[in-house]
């Protein structure tokens, strides 16, 4: 893990990130959207038949499923390691946490070796039989650059475990927690269901209010003074990114969820705050892949919106016991009425208080 990119600082960074370039540019957005049109259609169809026979786990069903569907495509991934590869995630992000336990290191480590494993073999058979996945164009790009084999494997295989990593757990928890967010808020699904065009909106709006990541822990590389408080070089500092993202002095009612704050209000007159979120990093550490989770979150919350059925909350959400990386295990929904019925919108009945309690 220390070798893979959120860990780097220049020169390091700067080597493994430039021969990357754009990732996700528009042309590679376009075809990702139109396949995750296509995978949002049938696992809303499958989530839609299960409905219909008593109450279903949106998270089980759909908000796990989508993102590794994407990123295993992207990846040349066979749809065979999809559950693999998703309970691999979810175990190794333990060593990620503030103050994981000694059994939660352990559950990490061993995740953390068979991914090592599953990349490694993937690296090779790319090798064996290349094409024009990432994977493989990342071996030929780095073979030019080092011409060393092994130095290619070693940053290839950085690689493609910090993109599994990166793209499942916070994307899941995006998805699944923007419709947790409308439903706990009637009036601002309502606002959505007519507006269709605030989507995206409503999903920065989630990424601000309960970001999937909660905290990001850095080591000072030099003496320094931050907020009137002396760093000496070494200390680590927790970044408190749930907090900063409801600080008054940046966002005006910060604990009102709003899907039009990123517009702000003419109402709210020129002392209106509308601040960008933290929820994606900044600098060099930027999110390679935010594009893509905006893009995956935006279309399957609008093609959920475009159903016509109504849901509500059955069960209250169940989270994982994490303090940074946030994640909702279970997200039990129902049918409010058949969806026969002539009105084509979502209903919420569900707890407002939002969920702070991890």
């Amino acid at each position: 893990m220390s070798e893979t990119l959120p860990l780097l600082n220049p020169p390091a960074h700067t080597q493994m990130r430039r021969p990357l370039g754009n990732v996700f540019n528009q042309s590679t957005l376009a075809d990702l959207h139109r396949v995750t049109e296509e995978v949002v259609e049938v696992l809303l169809d499958e989530f839609t038949d299960r409905l219909r026979a008593g109450p279903a786990d949106f998270v089980a069903l759909v908000s796990e499923k989508l993102p590794i569907m994407i990123i295993g495509e992207w990846m040349g991934l066979p749809s065979k390691d999809h559950e693999l590869l998703r309970d691999l995630t979810h175990d190794q992000v333990h060593t990620q946490e503030l103050f994981p336990t000694a059994s939660e290191i352990r559950v990490s480590d061993a995740a953390t070796a068979r991914l090592q494993v599953y990349f490694t073999n993937l690296i090779r058979d790319r090798r064996r039989t290349p094409g024009d996945d990432p994977v493989s164009t990342w071996i030929r790009t780095w073979d030019d650059l080092e011409g060393d084999p092994a130095r290619t494997d070693a940053a290839v295989h950085s690689l493609a475990l910090f993109m599994i990593l990166a793209a499942l757990e916070t994307t899941s928890h995006l998805i699944a927690n923007t419709l947790r967010l409308l439903l706990e808020h009637p009036s601002q699904l309502d606002l959505v269901r007519q507006h269709p065009d605030l989507v995206p909106d409503a999903v920065e709006e989630t990424l601000r209010y309960d970001a999937p990541i909660h905290l990001v822990s850095r080591v000072a590389a030099a003496n320094t003074e931050l907020g009137g408080v002396s760093i000496a070089a070494g200390e680590t500092v927790q970044l408190l990114i749930g907090a900063a993202h409801h600080d008054p002095t940046h966002f005006t009612d910060p604990h009102t969820f709003d899907v039009h704050r990123r517009r702000g209000r003419a109402e709210d007159g020129p002392a209106s705050r509308v601040t960008s979120h933290l929820a994606f990093g900044a600098g060099i550490h930027y999110c390679l892949g935010n594009a893509l989770a905006r893009m995956e979150a935006t279309a399957l919350l609008a093609a959920l919106l475009r159903r016509p059925i109504r849901l509500r909350l059955s069960a209250p959400p169940r989270w994982a016991p994490r303090v940074v990386f946030r994640r909702i295990t279970s997200l039990h929904l129902t049918l409010a009425s058949p969806p026969h019925e002539s009105s084509q919108r979502l209903d919420a009945r569900g707890p407002q208080d939002p969920s702070r309690d991890s």
